[in-house]
């Protein structure tokens, strides 16, 4: 299992990105995916989730601003950004776990200057 997240970059304050996981050796239709966050010097958070059936979950800091969809035809999760803060920059992970193993990628960027 590999996954690859991209999209990440430079946004001002209020802007939007939009990040993508592409997924490869399993389906994001059939698994679970989650995103995370690393600031600098502080751990890794979870962000939000899209499960195998649809349906999603958001950290509270992101509820009505972040905004996860999948592309089945792609094998691809996104997480659709907007109204972005200064505090929501950090690194961007996607993970996914299958038959009890979590895999991560490789993390994207995201840098959100006020």
């Amino acid at each position: 299992v590999q996954l690859q997240a991209s999209g990440g970059g430079l946004a001002q304050s209020g802007g939007s990105l939009r990040l993508s996981c592409a997924a490869s050796g399993t389906l994001v239709s059939t698994n679970g995916v989650a995103w995370y966050r690393q600031a600098p010097g502080k751990q890794r958070e979870w962000v939000a989730t899209i499960a195998a059936g649809g349906a999603t979950n958001y950290e509270d800091s992101v509820k009505g601003r972040f905004a996860c969809s999948r592309d089945n035809d792609a094998n691809t999760v996104y997480l659709q950004m907007i109204g972005l803060r200064s505090e929501d920059t950090g690194v961007y992970f996607c993970s996914l776990m299958r038959r009890g193993e979590r895999y991560w990628g490789q993390g994207t960027q995201v840098t959100v200057s006020s």
